[in-house]
């Protein structure tokens, strides 16, 4: 079965030789997978984007690390072998690479769970590419136009690692928005998909994705631990899922015997999702939802008088640039306060954050700070971050911080 021809690309990339300044240069050496512009001293006059980038050390001449470039990034270079260590970049370099993520998801795969992040960019080597599986469905994401040299042999190696009958790919704004290609955002470049909802499975709970239309690759995988463990607290409990999105603490909630949940998100089209993945599972308590801002919808809920036994506040990213750091966090300290109060009397109040420029130390602390200033005892039972789908190889990479948070009275 081929791959869609659209897929190919007819630029061979050149070999660049760069030298970087001293506070680059030690970027690389560290394992750092991100080049800036103001980092380059040379490279030559033709650099075009996906072009192989050769970094020499500035004084010893010797290579330091390879990465593909970017000319319409700040971080110019993408760096994907640190090492001094000779190496081809070719299909077979790619292919290992992805051997190698694959077996790092072992032990989550002998869980009953079938959808799993299998590349996680930077992460696992692959700048501004991510790849997910859902059942026997792999969705590519793309973010950086370095990869299009390249792609054909990837999905590839991709699709019989992961032993995927159906590759999706996704594009990034940019990317949709490019010329110099002719893919599609959700074009099927491998296999047949009868149905743009594909159902999978999360140790043991049943979910869809819409691998077409959906938010990223269709499903956030990264809280699927965070998922479970609140699911396992819930049982015979009362719960509200703040920013639920497509139900995710919602429907492990449900299944795990809560007696009642509300699902709370701005988006009425992810709430009727949230229903319909609750409904691919047993249960018997209540799901409710709540359409609505959810600053203004908890102080509605605490105004009523409303508490739940289990709150769990989500939110998307507060601060997706520098400047948006300091209001981002009165945010996160307003969200705690808002929590607290609709925890009810021995709850557990569980605060999430997945902005990577607000620092976990840094998230924890505002949590504490706002919980410290109300009247009322708790305990911090534990702090978690990504699953293990989600390794972090470099600092930025670590962005989603989780912590939980148990009343006393």
């Amino acid at each position: 079965m081929p791959f869609l021809d659209k897929i190919k690309s007819n630029y061979i990339p050149k070999r660049l030789a760069v030298k970087l300044n001293a506070k680059g240069e030690q970027f690389v050496v560290k394992d750092h997978p991100w080049v800036f512009s103001n980092s380059i001293v040379k490279i030559n006059d033709d650099a075009k984007t996906g072009d192989l980038a050769i970094i020499f050390s500035k004084n010893k001449n010797k290579v330091v690390g390879l990465g593909l470039y970017d000319a319409n990034s700040p971080i110019r270079i993408k760096i994907v072998h640190n090492a001094e260590t000779k190496i081809e970049i070719n299909p077979v370099f790619f292919h290992h690479k992805i051997e190698i993520a694959f077996e790092k998801r072992f032990d989550l795969l002998n869980t009953n769970t079938n959808s799993y992040r299998l590349l996680f960019g930077e992460n696992d080597g692959f700048p501004g590419l991510i790849a997910d599986v859902y059942d026997s469905v792999l969705v590519v994401k793309l973010y950086s136009e370095i990869w299009l040299p390249y792609l054909e042999s990837i999905l590839e190696s991709l699709q019989k690692i992961s032993n995927a009958e159906t590759v999706v790919m996704r594009l990034s704004r940019n990317l949709q928005n490019s010329n110099n290609h002719a893919l599609k955002d959700g074009d099927i470049v491998f296999g047949d998909l009868k149905n743009e909802v594909v159902q999978f499975v999360e140790h043991g709970v049943n979910f869809s994705a819409n691998v077409i239309k959906g938010h990223k690759t269709g499903y956030f995988l990264d809280h699927r631990a965070n998922r479970k463990r609140v699911g396992e607290l819930s049982k015979d409990k009362s719960v509200l899922d703040v920013f639920s999105y497509a139900g995710g603490f919602s429907v492990h909630a449900l299944a795990n015997g809560a007696t009642e949940v509300t699902s709370l998100d701005i988006s009425k089209q992810a709430l009727d999702i949230a229903r319909e993945n609750g409904k691919l599972n047993e249960y018997s308590g209540m799901h409710k939802t709540i359409s609505g801002d959810a600053f203004k919808e908890m102080r509605i809920l605490i105004e009523k008088g409303k508490t739940f036994d289990v709150v769990v506040i989500d939110p998307p990213s507060f601060a997706k640039q520098q400047s948006e750091i300091e209001l981002a966090k009165k945010k996160y300290a307003q969200l705690a306060e808002l929590g607290e109060k609709l925890t009810a009397k021995n709850g557990l109040l569980v605060l999430a954050s997945c902005s990577s420029r607000v620092l976990a130390q840094s998230f924890f602390d505002l949590n504490v700070q706002a919980l410290n200033s109300r009247s009322r005892l708790y305990e911090t039972i534990l702090k978690t971050k990504h699953d293990s789908d989600h390794p972090i190889s470099f600092p930025e990479g670590a962005y989603l911080k989780c912590g939980y948070y148990r009343f006393l009275e």
